[in-house]
């Protein structure tokens, strides 16, 4: 189960929330996201479980939670939204 995780302080790590969550059952992989062009955490996260089951018991004992001074959300993350491929250029052929 993938999960959202936002409202992250900036100086949250992964292996700070790797410890979060791996109170509520295995955790298979924590992606703190970064800008790409900075390299700065950008306040979010992806947090993958295992079993369904530890992932919504993380949801419910986990969202609204502080951590590292801040309130997170926590919820299942949706699905990627495709987006078109392409430059998009616009200009004369």
């Amino acid at each position: 189960m993938r999960l959202y995780v936002g409202n992250l302080s900036y100086s949250t790590t992964q292996d700070t929330l790797q410890s979060e969550f791996a109170a509520y059952g295995p955790v298979d992989e924590v992606a703190v996201i970064t800008d790409r062009e900075t390299g700065r955490p950008r306040g979010f996260a992806f947090v993958t479980m295992s079993n369904p089951d530890d992932g919504r018991s993380a949801i419910e004992s986990l969202n609204g939670r502080e951590v590292d001074g801040r309130t997170i959300t926590v919820n299942e993350a949706r699905p990627k939204a495709e987006r078109p491929r392409g430059g998009g250029g616009g200009g004369r052929w």
